[in-house]
C-alpha cells in the first residue's frame, strides 16, 4: 500500500511539468522546478512510510498545497472534486438542494436565509435555525463542510434537527432543483425610471439583465438605476455583455496582460446594444468586485453612466480553471484587467507584504482620462462620480455583521414584533437603544488597528524605558479605546441602522420585499432618482 503511495504522487507532479510546459518560463526554470518537484516527492514518500505515528497523506498534501498557494493570493486556490462541482454551479446559476443560504460552523449549519418558495422555506425553516443534525449524522461529527449533505437529487428527502430560540425541531424537506438568479429584483421606481439589481454574473446575467431592461421600457422607464452593491463579480463574458446591452458594438471594454502571451487578450462588444442613449446612473460599494468592477468601470470610462455610492473592493486580477489529474483543478490568477482608460483598479499588492505578511494597499495612485476627458484613477477599485455616505463601509460596522451580531438582533426581534405591511416598518430610536443594549451584553468585541499596536508595544516592551507607569498610561488608553467602542455605534448610528434595517426586513417579506423597501427608503437610490430627475446635473457630470 506503501510503495504505490509514490507513484499517486508522481502523477500529479508530472501534471504540473505538463501545465507549466507551455509558459513562459526560460531554461532555467524547467530545471529548478523539476528539481524541486523531485525533493517534494521524496519528502513524501519517506514521511509517510517513515513517520512513527499513522498519517493521512491526502490530508497532509492538502495542507502543503493550500499553504504553498496562501503565499501569492486569496484567488488563487486549488479545487478538489467537490469544490470544481461548486464552481460550476455557482457559474450556471442552477442546483438542486434545499433552496437557503447557509453559513459553516464547527458544531452547526446557520440558516442565513431561506429563499422564498423553495424547499426550506416551505419546510418552515427561518433565518437563524441552527442546524445540528443531518439525518443520522451529527455536524459536530461531520469531518468537512455538512453543507454538502443537504444537496441531493430532485425529490429526494432529508431531515434535518435543528434549534430554534433554544427549543429543538424536526424538519423533512424535499430537495428540488434551485434557480439562482442573477437579476432577483427589478421594477419602476417612479414613471420614468426603471430599478434593476444584478446580484452575480452567472451565465443568466446578461440575458437576464437585457429582459429586465427591455420590459421596464416597455413600462415608460425612460431611465435607469443598476444595482450592483455587494454583487461579487463572477463571468468575464457576463460582465462583458452585460456593459453591451448600453454600448455599441465593438468598444473595448478590457484588456488583460499576463505573462504568458496567450492569456494578453481585448475583449471587445460583440452585439446590439439595447439603448445607448437612456441615461444610467451604476451603484456600487465596498463589496462590488470583480466583474462589477469591469461593468462599472468600464461605462465610467467611457463617459455613458454615472457612478453612485462607495469605493468599490478593487479586484483587479484574473482567474482560470485549470484542468488538473483526478477531476481536480487550479483557479489560477493569470493575468489583470485593464479598463477602456487604461487603469487597473487592483487594490491590494499580494507580491509586497507588510512585515506582518499582509499584502500592502495601494496608497499611490495614477491619473488616467476617460473618454470625454474627466479625470479618473488607477486601484482602490472604482471611485464613484458620486459618494453616498450611507453606503461607505467602516470598522465598526463591519465587525458587527461579521461577527453575526447584528444577525442575532434580527433574529430575536423577528420573534418578538409582528409586522404585515412592509411600507409600515420603521426601526425607531427605541429600537437602536435596545440594539445597543443588546450588544453590551453580548460577547461581541473586536479590535482596532489601534489597539494591536498598543498591544505589540506592550509584548515587545523595551524595559529600559518601559517602566510601570508607561504600562498603566498604555492600559489607560486601551480602556478608554474601549470605552469609545460602545460610544461609536451613535457615531455610526445611521450606516449600522441601515443594516439592522436590511436584515430585519428580510426575515418578514424576504428579498423581494427588502428591495421593495430600499425603492422608498434607500439612500443610494433615492440619490440616484434624484440626479436622474435633473437632467442639466446628470449630462453635466458626464460632460
Amino acid at each position: 500500500m506503501k510503495k504505490m503511495l509514490g507513484k499517486k504522487i508522481l502523477i500529479p507532479a508530472f501534471a504540473i511539468v505538463i501545465l507549466v510546459a507551455g509558459s513562459s518560463f526560460v531554461k532555467s526554470d524547467f530545471f529548478e522546478i523539476a528539481k524541486q518537484i523531485e525533493i517534494f516527492t521524496t519528502l513524501f514518500k519517506e514521511l509517510n512510510m517513515n513517520y512513527v505515528d499513522e498519517t493521512n497523506p491526502a490530508e497532509l498534501m492538502d495542507t502543503a498545497i493550500k499553504n504553498m498557494l496562501d503565499d501569492l493570493d486569496p484567488y488563487t486556490k486549488f479545487l478538489n472534486e467537490q469544490d470544481v462541482e461548486t464552481y460550476r454551479i455557482n457559474n450556471a446559476g442552477e442546483y438542486s438542494g434545499i433552496g437557503a443560504l447557509v453559513r459553516s460552523f464547527e458544531d452547526k449549519l446557520l440558516i442565513i436565509e431561506p429563499y422564498k418558495d423553495y424547499p426550506a422555506d416551505k419546510a418552515g425553516l427561518k433565518a437563524g435555525d441552527e442546524i445540528i443534525k443531518i439525518g443520522a449524522i451529527s455536524v459536530s461529527d461531520f469531518d468537512n463542510n455538512a453543507s454538502e449533505l443537504l444537496k441531493g437529487a430532485n425529490n429526494t428527502a432529508v431531515e434535518v434537527t435543528y434549534n430554534r430560540q433554544g427549543e429543538t425541531k424536526i424538519a423533512t424537506i424535499t430537495r428540488a432543483a434551485v434557480e439562482v438568479d442573477a437579476v432577483p429584483f427589478y421594477k419602476m421606481i417612479d414613471d420614468k425610471t426603471g430599478y434593476i439589481v444584478l446580484s452575480r454574473f452567472n451565465a443568466k446575467a446578461s440575458a437576464q439583465t437585457k429582459e429586465a431592461l427591455i420590459d421596464l421600457k416597455t413600462k415608460g422607464a425612460e431611465k435607469i438605476v443598476l444595482d450592483l452593491r455587494d454583487n461579487p463579480g463572477g463571468l468575464l463574458s457576463e460582465a462583458i455583455n452585460v456593459t453591451n446591452l448600453f454600448i455599441e458594438k465593438g468598444e473595448l471594454i478590457v484588456t488583460t496582460k499576463s505573462k504568458v502571451k496567450k492569456f494578453n487578450s481585448e475583449y471587445k462588444t460583440k452585439n446590439k446594444p439595447v439603448d445607448t442613449e437612456i441615461p444610467l446612473v451604476v451603484l456600487v460599494n465596498g463589496s462590488s468586485a470583480s466583474a462589477s468592477e469591469i461593468v462599472s468601470g468600464g461605462l465610467q470610462d467611457l463617459d455613458r453612466a454615472v457612478i453612485m455610492g462607495a469605493r468599490s473592493f478593487g479586484k483587479g486580477l484574473v482567474q482560470r480553471p485549470l484542468k488538473l489529474t483526478y477531476g481536480t483543478q487550479l483557479k489560477v490568477t493569470i493575468s489583470r484587467y485593464y479598463t477602456p482608460s487604461g487603469r487597473c483598479i487592483q487594490s491590494l499588492d499580494y507580491w509586497n507584504r507588510d512585515e506582518d505578511n499582509n499584502a500592502v494597499k495601494k496608497s499611490a495612485f495614477k491619473d488616467f482620462t476617460t473618454r470625454n476627458g474627466r479625470k479618473v484613477q488607477d486601484g482602490g477599485g472604482v471611485l464613484p462620480d458620486i459618494e453616498v455616505a450611507a453606503t461607505k463601509a467602516n470598522e465598526l460596522t463591519t465587525a458587527l455583521l461579521n461577527n453575526n451580531v447584528i444577525f442575532d438582533y434580527a433574529t430575536n426581534y423577528f420573534y418578538k414584533h409582528q409586522m404585515d405591511d412592509v411600507a409600515n416598518f420603521k426601526f425607531s430610536d427605541k429600537d437602536y437603544a435596545d440594539f445597543k443594549t443588546f450588544v453590551s451584553k453580548s460577547d461581541f468585541s473586536y479590535e482596532t488597528k489601534t489597539e494591536k499596536t498598543l498591544r505589540a508595544a506592550m509584548t515587545n516592551r523595551e524595559e529600559v524605558i518601559f517602566n510601570d507607569a508607561i504600562e498603566n498610561d498604555f492600559k489607560t488608553l486601551l480602556l478608554d479605546i474601549e470605552k469609545s467602542k460602545i460610544v461609536a455605534l451613535d457615531d455610526y448610528q445611521r450606516e449600522i441602522k441601515s443594516k439592522l434595517q436590511d436584515e430585519i426586513v428580510k426575515r418578514y417579506f424576504y428579498r423581494e420585499g427588502l428591495y421593495d423597501y430600499y425603492l422608498k427608503n434607500d439612500d443610494a437610490i433615492l440619490a440616484a432618482t434624484e440626479l436622474l430627475s435633473n437632467e442639466t446635473k446628470y449630462w453635466g457630470i458626464l460632460k
